[in-house]
């Protein structure tokens, strides 16, 4: 019997364009300079006590000549991100069930933060909410999963989880969690209705509940 799902949270409940193709159109930084950067920056503050994430990406905007401040930096960034209503209204519903609901993100502070602040909707519909930089355990590692399962007291089995990360959802599958890769919400309705019986969700109507 499924108990909980987990979902990821930027690209499923949080949707944005590609940093990479923002950089591009407004400072034109091409994606083969700053993917490399992006990369090697996450790594480092999606870890818990990294300090702060301005501070890593000020020796790179100096070298693309890109007079932003800290506070322009991530008004910059986190201004593009919206909240996914559709993906709200799948999980009040399966909370409405009974079901709980965890997110498991690779993320740093100041997108915490921010999160916190302007999208009130997540902690309204997830049981808890799992930051790499609070835990230590930055996906695809199995310690991530396991922590929630430990901390929650669930079997693998009991679980469903959605990812728009091959790569995590095959690292979480190898734990026995059944997991997807997120593609659309079409195809996680599919699912979800199959798992849940949920005949009555319709995410074509307004998002009311």
């Amino acid at each position: 019997m499924t108990k909980a799902v987990i979902f990821d949270l930027n690209g499923v409940f949080v949707q944005s364009p590609k940093l990479s193709e923002r950089f591009w159109d407004e400072f034109g930084v091409p994606a083969e300079e700053f993917l490399p950067a992006l990369k090697e920056i996450m790594a480092k503050v999606r870890m818990p006590n990294a300090g702060s994430s301005y501070a890593y990406w000020k020796p790179y905007l100096d070298k693309w000549n890109i007079g932003l401040s800290k506070e322009e930096f991530f008004n910059f960034w986190f201004s593009a991100e919206k909240e996914a209503p559709e993906m709200t209204k799948f999980a009040r519903e399966l909370k409405n069930r009974g079901v709980k609901i965890f997110i498991l993100s690779n993320n740093f502070i100041e997108r915490t933060a921010f999160y916190e602040k302007n999208f009130p909707f997540l902690k309204e519909i997830a049981d808890k909410i799992y930051y790499s930089w609070q835990t230590g355990f930055v996906k695809p590692s199995k310690e991530a999963y396991l922590k929630l399962l430990t901390e929650n007291n669930l079997k693998p089995e009991e679980c469903l989880y959605f990812d728009d990360s091959k790569e995590n959802t095959e690292i979480a599958s190898e734990l026995g969690i059944k997991s997807h890769v997120f593609k659309n919400t079409a195809e996680l309705e599919s699912e979800l209705k199959k798992e849940f019986s949920l005949e009555g969700l319709n995410t074509s109507e307004p998002n009311n509940l």
